[in-house]
C-alpha cells in the first residue's frame, strides 16, 4: 500500500506557498508595467523593479536554509511570511522610487526566508518512496501561481489602481500566512532525523554552511532556466503589445498554466519510475522551441501555440530539478539543498529579468525571445557535462 502524499499538512504547505509565490508573480508583472506607465521608465528600468527584488532573495537566501536547519522550519516560515506581509502594506506608503525600491528589496528577503522554509516543509512530509511525484505536485502549486499570477497582474493594472492592485496583494500575503500558521509540523520533520546526530556547532562559517554542493549542478540549470523565462513574466505584455496582438497576454499565461497542470502528476510518477534524463531532454527541447516559436510570432494562434509548448516543457522541467535537489542531497541538509536551488532560480530570474530588457531596449523583443531560446537549448550541454555523464558512472554520488 502506498503512502499518503496529500495529508492535511501537506495541503497548507502547498497552499501557503502558492500564496506567497502568486504575490511575487502579481507584482512582478504589474509593477515594470507601473514604472512604464505611471513613472515613464524604459525596458531597463522596468526590469529593475524585479531585479532589486531578486537582490533581496539572493542575498537573504544562503543564510535561510542555515537558520531552517537550525530554528526549524515553520519558525522560519512565520517569520518569513510576516515580513513578506509587513512590505505588502508598506507599498502604500511608497512616495518616491526610492522608497519603492527599498521596500522591493525588504519584500525579496521574505520571499526568500518564507519560501526555502515552505519548500523544506513539503519535502519532509512527502514519503521518501514518492518524492519524485509529492515534490511535483508541490512544485505544480508554485508553477500555477507563476502563470497564473501575471494574468492577475495585467488584469489587476488593467485601470492603472495601484490601491486595487496592494489591496489584493495584501490580502494574498495575509492567506499565505494563514495557512503557515495552522500547518502542525514534528521537530524531527523540521529538522530531519539526523541533525540532532550530524549537526555541531562550527566556530567559522564554510562554503558547505551556505551551498550544498551536490545540488550545485542542478542549480545552475535552474539558474538558466530562470533567466530565459524571466523573459515571460516581465515583457510578455509589452511584446503583444508591440505586434498588436495584446488581448492574448492573459490567454498565454492560462495556456501555460493548463499545460502544467495536466501533464505534472504524469511527470511526477514518471520520475519516480524512469530516469530523469527520459524527462529533461524532451521538456527542454518544447521550452526553448516554444521560445524561438514566440520569437517568430505576428499572430495570436502562434503565441497560444508557444504557450503551449513551454508550459509543457517548464512544468516537467521544474519539478524533476526540484526533486533531484533533494534526491542528490543529504537528508539532514534538505534546508540547504533547497536554498542553493532555490536561491540560483532567483538569481537566474532577477539578472534575466535586467539583462532581457537590456536586450529589448538596443534590438527588440524579438531579439530577446529569440537569445532565451538558444540559451535555454544551449543549456542542455551543461546537464549532460554536469549531471547526466556523472551520474552513468556513479549514480547519485557526484563529486564536484
Amino acid at each position: 500500500m502506498k503512502e499518503k502524499i496529500w495529508t492535511k499538512d501537506f495541503i497548507f504547505v502547498c497552499l501557503s506557498n502558492f500564496f506567497v509565490s502568486l504575490n511575487f508573480y502579481i507584482l512582478a508583472t504589474a509593477f515594470p508595467l507601473y514604472v512604464k506607465d505611471i513613472l515613464h521608465g524604459n525596458e531597463q528600468q522596468m526590469g529593475l523593479a524585479i531585479t532589486i527584488y531578486s537582490l533581496g532573495i539572493v542575498l537573504i537566501r544562503p543564510f535561510s536554509g542555515i537558520w531552517v536547519d537550525r530554528f526549524g522550519s515553520k519558525k522560519i516560515a512565520l517569520v518569513g511570511l510576516g515580513l513578506f506581509l509587513i512590505a505588502s502594506f508598506c507599498y502604500f506608503g511608497a512616495m518616491g522610487i526610492v522608497v519603492f525600491l527599498a521596500i522591493r528589496f525588504i519584500h525579496g528577503m521574505g520571499f526568500a526566508l518564507a519560501s526555502t522554509a515552505t519548500t523544506t516543509i513539503a519535502s519532509s512530509i512527502i514519503p521518501i518512496s514518492r518524492q519524485g511525484e509529492g515534490v511535483g505536485y508541490f512544485s505544480m502549486f508554485m508553477s500555477l501561481a507563476m502563470v497564473i499570477g501575471p494574468a492577475c497582474g495585467l488584469f489587476l493594472w488593467k485601470d492603472k489602481n495601484i490601491t486595487v492592485l496592494l489591496v489584493a496583494a495584501c490580502i494574498i500575503s495575509a492567506l499565505s500566512l494563514l495557512f503557515a500558521i495552522v500547518l502542525r509540523v514534528s521537530q524531527q520533520k523540521q529538522n530531519g532525523p539526523e541533525l540532532n546526530q550530524t549537526t555541531v556547532p562550527k566556530k567559522k562559517m564554510h562554503f558547505s554552511d551556505f551551498i550544498e554542493r551536490k545540488a550545485l549542478p542542478i542549480s545552475i540549470l535552474a539558474f538558466l532556466l530562470a533567466f530565459s523565462y524571466s523573459s515571460l513574466s516581465g515583457f510578455l505584455a509589452s511584446f503583444t503589445a508591440e505586434i498588436h496582438q495584446t488581448q492574448i497576454a492573459s490567454l498565454f499565461f492560462v495556456v501555460f498554466a493548463m499545460m502544467i497542470v495536466v501533464f505534472r502528476p504524469i511527470v511526477g510518477k514518471a520520475f519516480d519510475k524512469y530516469k530523469e534524463h527520459y524527462l529533461y531532454y524532451p521538456s527542454i527541447l518544447l521550452f526553448g522551441i516554444g521560445l524561438l516559436m514566440l520569437s517568430q510570432s505576428h499572430s495570436g494562434k502562434m503565441v497560444l501555440i508557444s504557450g503551449l509548448l513551454m508550459g509543457i516543457g517548464y512544468g516537467a522541467l521544474f519539478s524533476c530539478f526540484q526533486a533531484l535537489t533533494v534526491k542528490l542531497s543529504p537528508i539532514h541538509r534538505r534546508g540547504i539543498a533547497t536554498a542553493t536551488f532555490l536561491l540560483f532560480f532567483d538569481l537566474g530570474y532577477g539578472l534575466g529579468s535586467y539583462f532581457m530588457g537590456l536586450i529589448a531596449s538596443m534590438v527588440n523583443y524579438s531579439m530577446m525571445y529569440a537569445v532565451a531560446g538558444i540559451i535555454t537549448l544551449l543549456s542542455t550541454t551543461l546537464y549532460y557535462l554536469f549531471h547526466h555523464r556523472p551520474q552513468a558512472k556513479h549514480p547519485f554520488k557526484i563529486k564536484i
